[in-house]
Parts: structure tokens; sequence; C-alpha cells
């Protein structure tokens, strides 16, 4: 019985320490490849765009095997989707800090969100080619529902900080919603002909471009 006992206790140590590699258990082996593939993609889909990048590129700039690619992801599409949807959380969080840092004086706030989030996208044209540019190929080509979903989020910020700024505002919630769609198509739009024009325009352009509209918005709203 007691030798019984001391084999199986080997195996177990055996077993433990076959699982364990620099450190490292398996499921956190994986995990670090998965983020080498997202930092990689980010770089490839950055500065390549997604239809020139294949899995082998990715790989290589990972500077790991394709069986570790397809341990994480079924293809190039699930990796695509998951730094969009990494990169529209910080974006998002961005805009939300900006926002709230300048509050409560509404232009303050609408000067803030603005500068922080064309600022974030000039600071690092991957992501801005990512989320601005292939993001909307992607959704077109391949009917992607998450990133039509995800880019709504922006609709439904752009409708709270309304009414954060405009607490006694007295229009329809639906009236709202639709207001903050066009806003939402607005800054879109302006982001990705900068985006694609190389950002030739002076972040304070685009910024008062920006700004200009949404203080329109603020003025019409605050005469009712």
């Amino acid at each position: 019985m007691t030798e019984q006992l001391l084999t199986e206790t080997k195996t177990i140590k055996k077993a433990a320490k076959e699982r364990q590699f620099k450190g490292m258990s398996l499921s956190e082996r994986k995990l670090a490849r998965k983020e080498k593939l997202i930092e990689a993609g980010i770089e490839a889909y950055g500065n390549h765009g997604f239809f020139s990048v294949t899995v082998k590129d990715i790989c290589n700039e990972a500077k790991l095997t394709e069986r570790y690619f397809y341990e994480s992801f079924k293809k190039s599409e699930d990796l695509f989707q998951t730094i969009f949807l990494q990169l529209i959380e910080q974006l998002q969080q961005t805009v939300m800090n900006g926002v709230m840092q300048a509050a409560p004086e509404p232009k303050n706030m609408i000067h803030s969100g603005l500068t922080a989030i064309f600022t974030m996208l000039k600071n690092d044209p991957r992501v801005a080619r990512i989320i601005y540019v292939d993001a909307m190929l992607v959704q077109e080509l391949h009917n992607h529902a998450t990133i039509h979903e995800t880019m709504g989020r922006f609709d439904r910020l752009i409708h709270s900080f309304v009414m954060l700024m405009l607490p006694q505002i007295d229009r329809s919630e639906q009236e709202i919603s639709l207001v903050a769609t066009g806003l939402n198509g607005y800054v879109t739009q302006i982001a990705v002909r900068w985006v694609m024009g190389g950002f030739k325009q002076s972040l304070e352009e685009i910024v008062s471009a920006c700004e200009t509209v949404f203080i329109s918005l603020i003025d019409s709203f605050s005469q009712k």
C-alpha cells in the first residue's frame, strides 16, 4: 500500500513538473501565446491592413508556429474581432475619462472628449486603421454583426453624454437616440477621412470641425 502511494506521489509530481515550463503553467503559456498573437495582429493589421495579412504573417510576427494560432483562433477574422473589441474598449475608456475630467461644463466636456479620441488615433495610427478603415471593410464584406453592434456602443455613449450635459433636456428618448447616431456617424466619417488622408489636417482642426457640430446641438437643445 505504501509502495503504491509512493508511486502515485511520484507520478503526480512528475505531471506537475511537466506542466510547468519557465515557471508557467500550461494555461498561462497558452494565454501568453494568445497575447503575443494579439500584439502581432495589431502590428500586422495596423501597418498592412487586414486583407494583406495572412495567418502565416501573424505567426512570423509573433514568432510562433501556425498550430499555436489555431490553438486560440479558428480563423483570421476571429483574431481581428478580438483585437477590434480590445481597441474599442480602450478608445471608449479614453473618451469617458476625457469627458468626466472636464465635467460639468458641457463645452469643456465636448472638447476634452473629442481631443481624447483623436489624440489616441493620431498617437497610434495602427489603432486608427484597424478601427476606422479595416473594421468597416470587414463588416461590409463579411457581414460582421459584432463590429456593427460594437460601433453602436458609441451611439449609446453619446446619448449618455447628452443626458449628462443637459439633465433638464426636454426631448424624447427617440429623438436623442437619433441625434446621437447622427453625431457618431459624423465623427466616424471625419475620423475615416483623417486616417485615410494620412493625418494631414492638424489635430486642432479636426477637433474644431467636430466640436462645431456638437456645440450647435447643445445650443439648439438648450433653447427649447
